[in-house]
């Protein structure tokens, strides 16, 4: 076994030393073949190399798991563990290092400087469409971070080794789940969810999951980026629970029946670091595949596995020059049954019954069309998405940035991109929109205290100016006092869904009149774009064609009828 994978380790090893002599021959193959040949035939070379190497793992490893620790072998899991911390300290004796890789990621510190605008961004700082802001609600908000015990987020988060979370992205049990108003700690003791319900949520047992933790999956990145927005499907639009077991015609890389993908399969991840980011996308990803063995774990994009001609039509491969691969092959998202919010009015929040008691009010799909605490909703499922030009970069308004409130909307995020740039393609997106608090007086966006069981967040009392001062005090953002509401949106690329290629947008939704790219300049559609005189020329040519065709019938009957005389 072990000559085996020496064998299997060194073949890699020589193929990443060919690979630059793979490139000359690719070279030479292009001049006489063209590089179409060229790019299928390194195609073809690679998935037979992936096929034998599959096959070599399943000629090894039989029918049983190809990991190399059983880890409810191991001491150190077997508990009993008091807290969940325990578990991290468990798993730091073996993974050294992982403890400090995490907390160099943006998973750990919300953080994201951006090169290119000279940017702050991540939770810690930006402004959204949902909640408004982490940093005044926690710690419901951090439920969601990969660690423990985050209470206050003017600061950073907590520095202990022990204070990662290892679990929430390495259980493969199902079992473990971090309470959602407890700063990202699981419960310890039983606990009512949701509040009201009579449902209890029983602690879990942490050295059975800590005996069988494993690769993360689609549930364990789920379990934050399905629920973002304070629900599942709320925010993204093409992440929700749907995609943890998909059928195929829902995305057919994640299906068991399709590729059977995990997350990690595309966001590669290198020192725990994830590739992709929405604060700066790769709109535009020009280096094609990645040659096994000089990946940079860095590209989360359809380019480093379908190259850039990944069509066998030439014409479709004319359109990939302008158009993101996700504007055809994702035709719609909340396609799955789970339902995306397109609509969030926060100045109707606070309304009561007769008897003082929070309102709910159901649409005829049974969502949420109004909350006391929230105020009113839009749904949708199969949602057409918006399209623009975009080269990858996003510009956010912060907290302090002016706002232009004599044209609303005003855009929480603005997506850059031209037809001219040479950097842009047409992405679709899901367009956030809502209406949120802002300061009249200062004209800037203002946090909002939503959550706590304090006498000043807005679910606690219904009060906005008690809410908007304690969201000013827990931020450090300057407010006058003086609020109002105003219309917002808010740009989440879409890029997951992707359908089967015989669901993917049709010609006919874009070359027509009513369009789904209508109103995108730079780009010229036949069927859509027309100009009035070459239309009425071009009709004046079909007439004149129509009426020199009977003219000569005519002829033909005239003269053949004098023939027979």
């Amino acid at each position: 076994m072990r000559f085996a994978r020496r064998i299997k380790v060194c073949g890699l090893h020589l193929l990443t030393v060919l690979a630059d002599g793979l490139v000359k021959v690719m070279n030479e193959v292009a001049k006489g073949f063209g590089w179409r040949f060229a790019s299928g035939l390194l195609a073809a070379v690679w998935l037979l190399l992936a096929g034998q190497s599959l096959a070599s793992d399943k000629a090894m490893a039989g029918d049983k798991s190809t990991t190399t620790a059983d880890h409810s072998k191991f001491k150190a899991l077997q508990g009993p563990f008091e807290k969940a911390e325990d578990v991290t300290a468990a798993c730091l004796k073996c993974h050294t290092e992982a403890g400090e890789q995490i907390r160099g990621t943006t998973h750990w510190t919300w953080l994201y400087e951006h090169e290119e605008t000279g940017q702050t961004l991540g939770k810690s700082k930006v402004i959204n469409s949902f909640c408004g802001m982490t940093v005044t609600n926690e710690p419901r908000c951090t439920s969601c971070h990969v660690g423990y015990g985050w209470k206050d987020m003017n600061q950073p988060p907590p520095e202990a080794e022990n204070a990662v979370d290892c679990l929430v992205c390495h259980d493969t049990t199902g079992d473990y789940w971090k309470f959602p108003t407890l700063a990202g700690y699981p419960t310890s003791i039983p606990r009512e969810w949701p509040k009201g319900s009579g449902k209890m949520v029983m602690p879990p047992d942490l050295e059975h999951i800590a005996q069988r933790v494993g690769a993360s999956g689609r549930a364990n990145c789920g379990s934050c980026h399905f629920h973002g927005g304070g629900a599942d499907g709320v925010k993204h639009g093409d992440l929700d629970s749907s995609l943890i077991n998909p059928p195929k015609e829902l995305d057919v890389h994640m299906s068991p029946d399709g590729l059977n993908f995990g997350c990690s399969d595309c966001h590669t991840t290198m020192g725990h670091a994830v590739s992709g980011s929405r604060y700066q996308a790769n709109a535009r990803d020009t280096l094609g595949i990645d040659v096994p063995g000089h990946t940079d774990f860095s590209r989360a994009s359809c380019e480093s596995c379908h190259g850039l001609e990944p069509h066998d039509k030439p014409k479709l491969n004319d359109h990939v020059d302008k158009l993101a691969c996700q504007s055809c092959h994702i035709p719609a998202f909340a396609r799955g049954g789970v339902a995306t919010k397109t609509w969030w009015d926060w100045s109707t929040a606070g309304r009561l019954d007769e008897n003082g008691k929070p309102i709910q009010e159901l649409d005829e799909n049974g969502h949420p069309s109004y909350l006391s605490e929230k105020g009113d909703f839009r749904h949708g499922e199969n949602v057409v998405p918006e399209y623009a030009w975009f080269d990858g970069t996003v510009q956010y308004t912060l907290a302090g940035d002016p706002l232009d409130i004599d044209n609303p909307p005003v855009a929480i995020n603005k997506v850059e991109g031209s037809p001219d740039d040479g950097k842009s393609r047409i992405w679709p997106f899901k367009v956030m929109r809502g209406k949120q608090p802002f300061d009249t007086e200062r004209q800037t966006l203002l946090a909002t205290h939503v959550f706590g069981a304090d006498d000043s967040s807005l679910w606690s009392n219904f009060n906005w100016e008690k809410a908007l001062q304690a969201g000013s005090d827990m931020s450090g953002m300057p407010y006058s006092g003086q609020f109002d509401f105003i219309e917002t949106t808010m740009h989440w690329p879409i890029t997951h869904m992707v359908a089967p290629a015989n669901d993917a947008v049709k010609c006919g939704s874009c070359h027509k009149a009513e369009s789904r790219l209508a109103g995108l300049g730079g780009i010229y559609m036949p069927g859509h774009h027309g100009n009035v005189w070459l239309d009425r020329i071009g009709w004046l040519l079909v007439a004149a064609t129509l009426f020199a065709v009977l003219v000569h019938a005519m002829a033909r009957i005239v003269f053949s009828g004098r023939k027979g005389q």
